[in-house]
């Protein structure tokens, strides 16, 4: 065992950092706190709070948006103040706080605030030392953060089946409450595992002979940030329209970053840095499809889906355990595929698997279509058709996310790595806001039964819309979404070709 692999408790180079495990368990709570509020928002908003369908969609869109535009923030903080260790922990603890404020009504959007706030500082920097585990060409560090993803997906597979049916069945709070719990459990695991760590983690200066003190007074003024913005984000959440402007805002930035560093590093990189651009606005387009899931999708299944299995009703939110259940079954057959291809010389350039993905994103929209137009008097879908456009938008993300991750390290200049990621990931902030707008063409209901915008007033009961009123909304809604999505992974396709030599020989 060599002195850096000491450092930070590490095996011989044949297993793993002990240190892996510790924050594989931690992720994995913590993506069960937030996959399980995910599954139960909307249905809270809908049945307990009476929003109609408009203002829900806004508030899951805004809340959406927000987590992960947050992290651009929580992680500049980390590298430059708190270090990771202790960023995680601030997070965790306003994480764990936001989900047991959901028990309170008149809580709710400084809940989904500090969960908001929460997430910004835990979901980067618990990601960025799984990477600091390992030394520079580590042939550990592939499989390493394969096996930490695995976490992230075994916790979303179980908060919906979990969560949900505790949340349904019992009671909403119970089902917030639980993820709380799942909260505190990932934040116990790594408060108590963090030794393990070593050196990494650290804050930026702590060292053997000078430790910076929890209570420094720059990382005081981060602890009083993190708390002071939590009304501001309530307010955002709340007036969801507002967030689009802020949105704007993050991206104008990064549009200028990136023309930045076409000036000043050549023609290569500005060619690759026009292709991440492209493939930034088709990401965009796919993850504004994609998380219909946790809006509109959700609905549907609530009120047009046949979920009577062997003589049960399953709830509605148990069937967004069904993508993290494929990615847990297909994540490694992909990565296995992508090898077999490229030994034989048929891997797909990046540009091509995004037009895939966005394909199989259209047909598993599509396939909604066909079972709306098959589902009898009832005006309900038949549950095989559900889980079947989950199969094809899970091969979808399959396809296209990893690949767009990667794509973003291949193609960006060195020193602008970090920045770019963020962009990256700030494109999917857009697209839930996108997702939002689009969910509102399935809107069906505003609390007098007549679609709309307005939450219920106060003491206002909100009429229900039928199964037969629903259906054709969500089908002619679904159907355009299969249609722009397939268009748009043919576009990716036709320009291939131009993209793939703007790459300049980055496969």
């Amino acid at each position: 065992m060599t002195t850096a692999d000491a450092a930070v408790g590490r095996e011989a180079p044949k297993g793993h950092p002990p240190a892996l495990y510790i924050l594989f368990f931690a992720e994995l709570w913590e993506r069960f706190s937030f996959y399980g509020m995910r599954a139960l928002l909307v249905l809270y908003m809908t049945k307990a709070l009476l929003f109609g369908d408009d203002p829900a969609y806004g508030v899951y869109g805004a809340y959406g948006a927000l987590v992960y535009a947050s992290p651009v923030l929580g992680g500049f903080l980390a590298d430059k103040i708190l270090g990771y260790r202790r960023s995680v922990v601030l997070g965790g603890i306003l994480m764990a706080l936001g989900h047991f404020a959901m028990a309170f009504e008149h809580l709710f959007y400084p809940a989904l605030a500090l969960l908001v706030v929460g997430n910004g500082f835990f979901k980067p920097n618990i990601s960025s030392m799984v990477g600091k585990l390992y030394g520079e060409g580590d042939p550990r560090r592939d499989s390493g953060f394969t096996i930490f993803y695995m976490g992230i997906n075994i916790g979303a597979w179980l908060a919906p089946l979990v969560c949900g049916a505790v949340g349904e069945y019992l009671g909403w709070h119970y089902g917030f409450g639980l993820a709380g719990v799942g909260m505190v459990a990932g934040l116990i695991v790594f408060v108590i595992g963090q030794h393990k760590l070593g050196d990494v983690g650290l804050p930026p200066g702590d060292t053997a002979e000078r430790k910076v003190p929890l209570f420094a007074p720059l990382s005081t003024l981060v602890y009083v940030l993190a708390f002071g913005l939590v009304p501001l984000v309530a307010w955002l959440v709340e007036n969801n329209e507002s967030v689009e402007t802020l949105l704007f805002v993050f991206a104008g930035i990064v549009v200028a970053g990136m023309i930045g560093s076409m000036f000043a590093n050549g023609k290569v990189v500005t060619h690759r840095l026009i292709v991440l651009f492209v493939l930034m606005l088709f990401h965009v387009v796919f993850w504004a499809f994609f998380e219909q899931a946790g809006s509109s999708l959700t609905l549907f299944t609530d009120r047009n889906v046949n979920r009577n299995i062997f003589g049960w009703e399953a709830p509605a939110s148990l069937f967004q355990s069904v993508n993290p259940g494929f990615i847990i079954l297909l994540a490694i057959p992909f990565a296995q595929l992508w090898l077999a291809l490229n030994r034989k010389g048929w891997n797909p350039a990046i540009p091509y698997k995004f037009g895939l993905g966005l394909a199989q994103l259209g047909l598993g929209f599509y396939l909604l279509v066909v079972g709306a137009s098959m589902a009898g008097e009832d005006a309900k879908v038949a549950v095989l058709f559900l889980i079947g456009s989950y199969f094809f938008q899970t091969t979808g993300e399959l396809s296209l996310s990893p690949v767009g991750l990667s794509a973003v390290t291949k193609l960006s200049p060195p020193k602008s790595v970090g920045f770019l990621m963020g962009g990256w990931f700030l494109t999917i902030a857009f697209a839930h806001h996108a997702a939002a707008q689009i969910a509102k063409l399935t809107s069906a209901s505003n609390g007098d039964g007549h679609g709309g915008g307005e939450a219920v007033a106060e003491g206002v009961e909100a009429a229900v819309p039928s199964a037969a009123e629903t259906l054709p909304l969500y089908s002619d809604v679904f159907f355009q979404i299969a249609i722009v999505a397939v268009a748009a992974g043919a576009l990716i396709f036709i320009t291939g070709p131009l993209l793939k030599k703007l790459m300049h020989g980055v496969e």
